[in-house]
């Protein structure tokens, strides 16, 4: 059996986004105070504005992390855990309620499409506080997926 091989796919902006959109989960790397990473599973969505977006509560250490240091790194994972991942890089700002209702509305309407009854949402973000992490894309590494190196191909 031939053994896979790792890639690195370099991409542009536009192939970038089309591999983050369908890709929910995430790994979000923001810096401590003292300098190191502070790290969190979340899920993400692309807003219609080509800026990653996540939903998260005012008192977590990310936040925290972000209004002190807005530098971010996020690690785009595919759902299988063994499939391709992509790095990127960017500058956050954390938006808190009222006006972080209506983004959350796009964040919703982005990951899982139309919701059932949106006054409802709208309400449930009111009352559970609600804000919304929102990244501008500065950087990206390559299309990565895990695997041999090339020059082990052929040894099975």
């Amino acid at each position: 059996m031939a053994r896979k091989i790792a890639t690195n796919t370099t991409v542009g902006r536009e192939q970038l986004l089309d591999f983050v959109r369908p890709r929910h989960n995430v790994i979000l790397s923001t810096i401590r105070r003292d300098g190191s990473p502070q790290m969190s599973p979340n899920t993400m969505g692309v807003d219609d504005n080509a800026r990653l977006v996540i939903s998260t509560y005012p008192e977590r250490a990310k936040v925290h992390n972000i209004r002190r240091n807005p530098t971010v790194s996020v690690c785009v994972m595919s759902d299988d855990f063994g499939g391709e991942w992509v790095q990127i890089h960017g500058t956050a700002e954390v938006i808190d309620l009222p006006d972080s209702v209506e983004p959350l509305v796009e964040y919703y309407r982005n990951i899982a499409g139309e919701h059932p009854d949106w006054d409802e949402y709208r309400e449930a973000m009111l009352n559970q506080g609600k804000s919304l992490i929102r990244i501008r894309i500065d950087s990206w590494g390559p299309i990565a997926s895990g695997g041999f190196p090339a020059r082990l191909a052929d040894d099975g």
